[in-house]
């Protein structure tokens, strides 16, 4: 008995592999291979394939006239009015939306009234005919006055001030600043109201624990919601084409209307749309990722000072 014991004290241990599900790694099931699923790969590859292959061999594509354009002086203005629309767009719905925002969590409740008719207005109000309706303002108002007309006023021709381009910029900031007041707002619903109210009892007024508190750390919330509403606005900036906004659609419109090369024109805005969305979405996968290390880091930090 002695040496059956002295024998199985000497067994080597099992060592069980646990993953990270906490289950036996001996116990786990294996994962079995699906061959419906090689096959439905398979036809889904061969017809993109098939598809790709009939689109490049389509002779009415004309290659050719593609590649004389791509780099083409008037698609490149129109490029370059694009990415301003976009940029001017998005600071005009920034700045608007942050002032919306802060009506609505305001404690006058005219203008929360106000915020949310807004929002409302603007949110629920096609972009298309914002636009038109921005471009046409002077039938409705021949005159621009700003001041106080009965002591000081400055009257503007309305014709003289709204072009293409500027009706786009109104038509877009205003559309866009609707969400942009919600996406601010959802931002600072994020951030527990316990913490204004601990910054309070330290003694800040409310203003204060809304400028060093709340905002930073709302910022982390309304960025990533932000570089999504920037690729909208600038896939939606193509419709200020309908006015003459000057922007990519509007140059490629005008060089087809010369040379009937509708197709290859507007392959060449599809391809130069596809690079701009894809350059801003990069820009917001690394925005989000330096966010993310900062969240982490400060809440290590916060870990660490426990």
């Amino acid at each position: 008995m002695d040496n059956g014991k002295s024998v199985e004290t000497r067994r080597t241990p099992v060592t069980r592999q646990i993953n990270w599900a906490g289950i036996d790694a001996a116990q786990a099931p294996t994962k079995r291979q699906r061959p419906d699923h090689w096959i439905v790969g398979a036809a889904i590859v061969g017809l993109v394939g098939w598809a790709a292959w009939a689109f490049a061999s389509n002779p009415r594509v004309q290659w050719d006239v593609f590649g004389e354009f791509f780099f083409s002086p008037m698609i490149m203005q129109g490029l370059w009015k694009t990415i301003q629309l976009s940029l001017i767009g998005v600071t005009v719905a920034i700045i608007i939306g942050f002032m919306v925002a802060m009506m609505m969590r305001s404690e006058n409740p005219v203008l929360q009234l106000f915020a949310k008719g807004y929002v409302g207005f603007f949110r629920g109000l096609p972009l298309l005919v914002l636009l038109l309706f921005t471009y046409n303002l002077a039938l409705f108002a021949p005159n621009i006055v700003l001041g106080f007309p009965p002591v000081f006023g400055l009257s503007i021709d309305t014709n003289t001030f709204i072009t293409g381009f500027t009706a786009s910029i109104i038509g877009l900031g205003l559309h866009e600043s609707a969400f942009m007041a919600e996406i601010i707002r959802g931002g600072l619903l994020a951030v527990s109201p316990g913490q204004a109210e601990a910054a309070q009892a330290l003694g800040m007024r409310r203003q204060q624990a809304m400028i060093h508190i709340v905002m930073p750390q709302a910022i982390r919330v309304i960025i990533p919601a932000t570089g999504n509403l920037f690729i909208l606005l600038l896939k939606a900036s193509s419709l200020v084409a309908v006015i003459g906004g000057g922007d990519l659609l509007t140059m490629a419109q005008r060089i087809y209307g010369q040379n009937f090369q509708v197709v290859p024109l507007l392959l060449v805005v599809s391809a130069w749309y596809l690079i701009l969305v894809f350059v801003a979405s990069l820009g917001q996968r690394i925005l989000e990722k330096r966010m993310s290390r900062s969240v982490a880091g400060a809440a290590q930090l916060s870990v660490s000072e426990e």
